[in-house]
This record gives C-alpha cells, sequence and structure tokens, in this order.
C-alpha cells in the first residue's frame, strides 16, 4: 500500500544499498580486548582465495533498513536515499515495491552508481564484516519541501556533504516542528563528534551501539578511566546530560538498554531461530524500539520490541527478510523480560 506524501508518519533519511552476503568458515578471530571499540577481529590469509558454496542478495542500508521495519510494524514510512539510475537501481525499486514500501522519496540519478555492499559472514557464529562502497548517497540532498507534514524524520549515518545535511535537517525540524530520533555512524563521530553532540542535543530518540556511546562520550569527556566507558548505566548518564530524551544502546550478544533520564532497562538478546547473519540486527532493534515508541509505549516495551526485531532478523541473511509484522511481534514480545537497573 502507497501513502500520500503529506501523511508520511516518518521519513527515514540515510542511505539505500545491494548488499551480497558471502557465508564462510574460513576466517580466524582474534582477541583484541585491549581495543575498546574493537574487541574482536578477523584475519584471512594475505594473497589467499576462499571458495564459498552459496551467496545471498539483499536490500540494506539503514534508513532502507529502518523503513522497511517500520512498514512491516504498520507505520507510515517512508526511505528518503538516493540510488543510481542502473541495473541495482532498478533492482532496489523492485524490492521496496515488493515490500509495499513508498518509492517516492528514493531519487534516482544518471550520475551516480547504486551503492553496493560485500559482506562476509562468519558461519560458525553469524557475526559479518562489511564492505561498503557509498557513491549514490555521498550525493544525496535535503529538499526542504519533502519534509513538511512529517511527524518525525529518522537520521542515520550520512555520508558526503553529511555536516551540511544535518544542519539542514535541525533547520528544518525548527521550521516544521517534527520530532527527531537519530542514529549516527561511527565514522561520523570520528569526523566530527562536535556537530553530532549538537544533534543529539535536539534528539528525542537516540539510537546507538556501545562502541559509538564511547566514542561519542570520550569525545565530551577526556581521559575517562577505562571501567566508566564499560559502564553502560555511567554511558547512557553522559548521552543523556548531552539532551537526548530517550536512549536505545545495543552490545551485539550482550544485550541492549534503555534510559529515559529517570528509568534504566537492561534487555539480553532473544533470538527467534538461532544466528545465521548479524547483518541488519541493530537497525532491526531501531525500528522495533522506535515502533512502539511510536505507538506510546514504555521504554521497557521498546525494549522488549528491539530485541524481539532484532532477534528475528538475526534468523536468516540480510536485513530485511527476518523482520516482524505487528502481529508477529505482539506474540513474541510477551516471552521478553528486561530487567530494570534502578
Amino acid at each position: 500500500m502507497f501513502f500520500n506524501r503529506k501523511t508520511y508518519k516518518v521519513i527515514c533519511v540515510g542511505s539505500t544499498s545491494k548488499d551480497i552476503f558471502f557465508p564462510t568458515d574460513e576466517g580466524m578471530i582474534i582477541q583484541t580486548p585491549g581495543d575498546l571499540v574493537s574487541k574482536e577481529k578477523i584475519a584471512f590469509e594475505l594473497g589467499g582465495k576462499y571458495r564459498v558454496a552459496d551467496r545471498f542478495e539483499a536490500v540494506g542500508g539503514v534508513a532502507a533498513n529502518v523503513s522497511h521495519g517500520l512498514t512491516r510494524l504498520s507505520h507510515r514510512a517512508v526511505c528518503y536515499s538516493k540510488i543510481g539510475k542502473d541495473e541495482t537501481g532498478k533492482w532496489i525499486l523492485h524490492e521496496f515495491k515488493g515490500e509495499g514500501v513508498p518509492t517516492e522519496f528514493l531519487f534516482a540519478d544518471t550520475a551516480v552508481k547504486t551503492d553496493l555492499s560485500a559482506i562476509i559472514v562468519l558461519t560458525q557464529s553469524g557475526e559479518r564484516t562489511i564492505f561498503h562502497n557509498r557513491d549514490a548517497n555521498e550525493k544525496l540532498q535535503i529538499i526542504d519541501e519533502k519534509f513538511a507534514g512529517t511527524e518525525w524524520v529518522f537520521m542515520s549515518a550520512l555520508n558526503g556533504a553529511w555536516q551540511e545535511n544535518l544542519k539542514k535537517v535541525l533547520a528544518l525540524k525548527e521550521k516544521y516542528g517534527f520530532s527527531l530520533a537519530f542514529n549516527p555512524g561511527q565514522h561520523n563521530i570520528k569526523e566530527d563528534a562536535g556537530l553530532l553532540l549538537q544533534v543529539i542535543a535536539k534528539t528525542d530518540i537516540l539510537l546507538l551501539n556501545k562502541d559509538e556511546a564511547i566514542e561519542l562520550t570520550m569525545q565530551g569527556q577526556k581521559d575517562l578511566p577505562k571501567e566508566r566507558l564499560d559502564d553502560e548505566m555511567y554511558l547512557l548518564q553522559a548521552l543523556a546530560r548531552t539532551g537526548a530524551k530517550i536512549i536505545g544502546m545495543t552490545d551485539g550478544k550482550r544485550g541492549a538498554w534503555s534510559f529515559d533520564g529517570r528509568e534504566y532497562w537492561y534487555c539480553p538478546i532473544h533470538t527467534k531461530n538461532g544466528v545465521v547473519d548479524s547483518t541488519g540486527c541493530g537497525d532491526a532493534f531501531g525500528s522495533g524500539f522506535f515502533s512502539a515508541l511510536l505507538e506510546g509505549a514504555s521504554i521497557e516495551q521498546a525494549l522488549k520490541y528491539g530485541m524481539a526485531n532484532s532477534g528475528s532478523v538475526v534468523g536468516a541473511y540480510g536485513a530485511i527478510q527476518g523482520l516482524l509484522a505487528a502481529g508477529e511481534m505482539k506474540n513474541i514480545v510477551e516471552k521478553i523480560i528486561p530487567e530494570r537497573l534502578n
């Protein structure tokens, strides 16, 4: 089903890509616990050549993944992104239409190539390493009038002239009065953490992983001891002091936390069918968490939605196939019991 532009409840801004998955059991995991933001690494033989038995293709990109997740959960969401007028772009349009996700804001351009990702998935654990090329979304532009009438904007990691685009969205928030959900990218944090902290000060819902939370906290407070940076409640407090009203923070296999300035909640992972591929689990958490809050639910319920959605997505290759529909979500969240930490 497609909706008139003025009725979109959420505009998801960011990347859209085609993801190609290569499952393998050949990689060697190297433990690097001293590196707080990269505690494990993967190694392959230099000059080696590895055969994979099968490959998988799926739509990817944070904005695409979250718009699909919200649509499955019955919200009027649209993906604001850029693709090329090439075969990959046509394939993405076909996939969006098959899922019933509006394509009105997928801007096709003959001068760019559609974004593409090659993803190595370790079959032993489902963990993945992503190699991505952003061409189309390096050229993404924010067009003011497209944001009139929306209630929410979900901003994900941006590329290209991302600082300019982020500032434009903040100006449009003031002009149109929409609420803001923000999922910063690690490369954005490394390039201009100061700007991101300004955006977080105006953010209604902040979604990020623990590594990103550590990076942002380190920017705001220098020389913090390691035990502080490893303390989830401290990180949530630090981000809340920056201005974020509600925070959802993930940490892979360890689960996720939520905070609204009053209550702290924690929830372990809850997989539906085991782990096949972890690609998109953070985006699935984000669309589930966000969806519950759009419905007026508590942060405890939002955490349950996020964990249910991410736990389902990891059971298949790609970030879309395992996303839950509204009926499925209601059945699964009853089995998930978060823990209040204060």
